[in-house]
């Protein structure tokens, strides 16, 4: 199967840090980063898609960040 996250955290190392993670367990970018204007937070946020080829077959109760 196929599984698909979009992370997002604020402008900060912590975004990175997040996405290094995510890298070192097997996934990969998908398409380009996004980052974006939070105006009830008043902070800038960042996003990136990863996805990753598991085994297995697709459920909702599948806990994505534990792949």
């Amino acid at each position: 199967m196929k599984l698909y996250r979009l992370l997002t955290e604020e402008d900060t190392s912590a975004f990175c840090h997040k996405v290094t993670d995510a890298l070192n367990k097997g996934w990969e970018l998908h398409g380009s980063p996004t980052y974006a204007w939070d105006a009830a937070k008043g902070v800038m946020r960042c996003g990136q898609a990863v996805i990753k080829d598991a085994p297995g077959t697709y459920s909702p109760d599948i806990k994505l960040g534990q792949h």
